[in-house]
């Protein structure tokens, strides 16, 4: 018996240190920063601070570094925004000590106008964390090519994830941003509400700021009604890996439901899906697998099991709430190897083949005939797309002839340069920062139903939403896709996570924050919130524009169209105007309008 009591105990003592080892490595909760080595203010500076801690409101416009006192003449304890029922607001507030605090928290309560009240459930504050990035390019003009050797490039720590811990220390001689955002219930009454942000901390005087947010009359519609086409490409493989559960498991489920959720909040448009092996060649670091399993029965017939295909769209349109369009990747992928289970052999073999030849058009024309089948049955064929990204024209071609062949109602989409010779085959076109549909193309494709949007990667030095990208640049580019007639906006991710994303986001290949912007937790970014600002925007002009060309108020209709039209790459030259002012002079045109 004493024997079996030890054994237990070392058997708890070994599961005790596994699971802080896992902890350490995937930290959920609380977590220690990276250490920033970049040059910074000396206690010299610090000791200049008239008081031990002061808190100031700051700008939603800037990234302040931790350990310099920031550039705040004087402390600002008010803040006043307008905003639509129905919109969300951010604010930014920061606390800068030259002594350590203890126990620091932040509190917010309900926001009164007289009797009428937005509840605090509806309000919600965040200590903004630090992370570790990188640069552009050594020539400035993008970020993508090899970045293995991190020593290469000049790295620092920036502020961006929103924590979802809520007691923070503070060492001394350290900045810590607050963010706040205010979620205005639709039903709200018109008129100014005031609040109240509370810091407090173990022996520390509590502070305090005040903000007042003047509620219009006018009501943003629920994400999922915007008309807006927001397609950012989901990875459930990454959260499998990062919250250490089985795949396709309960427990990644209940994992992915509110990361899934910041995104149907936002508006998301597509669900990713994969139908084959690698369709990116394990770019990432959890590459994606095939949701669909084939397998070629002894007698030479296939077979298609779609059993985590259903679960992860049926996950995804009827819990999470996105259900627009189901994005299947990909027939063309990078490397041209395409799996199956051959049962005659009891292993999984791969058939190495091209558009436009037969061994390709048999092993697809097969799955999508039965895929098609599947989907009917289902009721998500309407809804479904066979998607491409960024593949050869004449590839394309090939591939295009194969579905129609299998099932001419299927949509196809892509991701990728605009080719006049197949972009009539095209449900869904997405392409590159930049490019133009020419105005006949899109008008045709307008009364089509057809889907036109634009896509930024890492070949973007500007605009992009990388973790040293300027915060209003999330923001600028949802408003560019509005000046540029497009229908929408695509990003190829937002939690394809790198191997250590609360702490560095840097990543192999790209500049750092390229492959996410919502972090395990969940967090979300100040990139995340900013787009969220953009999108909004954008949905308030569509509203905007219908109602004065209904009014027939053209003064005011040429005055928002003026302004929304800077928003283009030579919008932004000509005038010279700062992204962020540029984005702060709209807003405030929305609501005053």
């Amino acid at each position: 018996m004493k024997k079996i009591v030890i054994l237990s105990l070392l058997i708890a003592s070994a599961s005790s240190g596994m699971a802080q080892k896992t902890a350490e490595k995937f930290p959920l909760g609380q977590y220690e920063e990276l250490k920033d080595t970049k040059p910074h203010d000396g206690a010299e500076v610090w000791n200049k601070m008239q008081s031990p801690t002061l808190l100031s409101w700051g700008t939603t416009d800037i990234r302040y570094k931790k350990r310099n006192v920031p550039d705040i003449k004087k402390s600002i304890t008010s803040f006043q925004t307008k905003a639509w029922k129905g919109e969300r607001v951010n604010a930014q507030a920061v606390l800068w000590t030259k002594t350590a605090l203890k126990g620091v928290r932040v509190e917010a309560g309900e926001l009164k106008n007289g009797s009428a009240v937005i509840p605090a459930t509806a309000i919600q504050t965040n200590f903004v964390r630090y992370v570790m990035t990188d640069e552009l390019n050594k020539d400035g003009k993008g970020a993508c090519g090899n970045r293995e050797n991190k020593a290469e490039w000049d790295s620092s720590i920036v502020a961006d994830a929103l924590d979802i811990v809520k007691i923070q220390d503070i060492k001394a001689n350290t900045t810590q941003p607050i963010w706040l955002n205010v979620w205005i219930p639709a039903d709200a009454k018109p008129g100014k509400y005031k609040g109240t942000l509370k810091i407090s901390g173990e022996g520390m005087k509590e502070m305090a700021l005040q903000y007042d947010i003047q509620v219009s009359n006018r009501v943003l519609p629920e994400p999922q009604r915007w008309k807006f086409n927001l397609d950012l490409w989901q990875n459930p493989y990454s959260v499998a890996r990062y919250y250490q559960v089985p795949l396709w498991s309960k427990a990644h489920f209940d994992a992915m439901r509110p990361i899934m959720k910041m995104l149907a909040n936002a508006g998301q448009y597509a669900i990713t899906t994969s139908i084959m092996h690698k369709p990116w060649n394990g770019q990432t670091e959890d590459h994606y697998d095939s949701m669909v399993t084939r397998i070629k029965k002894i007698d030479g017939t296939w077979e298609y099991d779609y059993a985590v295909f259903d679960k992860w769209v049926d996950f995804m349109m009827n819990d999470v709430g996105i259900n627009r369009l189901i994005s299947c990747y990909t027939m063309i992928p990078w490397e041209l190897s395409f799996d199956y289970y051959d049962e005659a052999t009891n292993n999984v073999l791969f058939i190495k083949t091209k558009p436009g030849e037969k061994e390709y058009a048999d092993y697809w024309g097969n799955f999508l005939k039965d895929f098609s089948k599947h989907l009917r049955e289902k009721g998500w064929f309407e809804k479904t797309a066979i998607s491409m990204d960024e593949r050869p024209m004449e590839a394309m071609r090939e591939a295009i002839k194969v579905i129609k062949q299998a099932d001419p109602e299927f949509k196809i989409t892509l991701a990728g340069n605009y080719h006049p010779e197949i972009q009539q085959d095209l449900f869904y076109l997405s392409i590159p920062y930049g490019h133009l549909f020419p105005e006949n193309v899109k008008k045709e494709r307008e009364k089509k139903g057809q889907i036109s949007t634009l896509y930024t990667c890492c070949a973007e030095a500007f605009p992009n939403t990388f973790t040293f990208s300027e915060p209003a640049e999330a923001a600028w580019t949802m408003l560019h896709a509005v000046a540029g007639g497009y229908d929408g906006y695509l990003r190829w991710a937002v939690n394809s996570w790198p191997s250590d994303p609360l702490r560095d986001s840097r990543f192999r290949t790209w500049a750092a924050g390229d492959t996410y912007s919502i972090y395990p937790g969940p967090r979300s970014s100040i990139r995340f919130e900013r787009m969220i600002e953009g999108l909004q925007d954008c949905e308030k002009i569509r509203i905007l524009r219908e109602e004065l060309q209904t009014r027939g108020n053209q003064a005011k209709l040429d005055k928002l169209n003026k302004l929304i039209s800077r928003f283009t790459p030579e919008g932004l030259s000509e005038t010279q105007q700062d992204p962020s002012e540029m984005v702060r002079e709209i807003h405030n045109l929305l609501n005053n309008m």
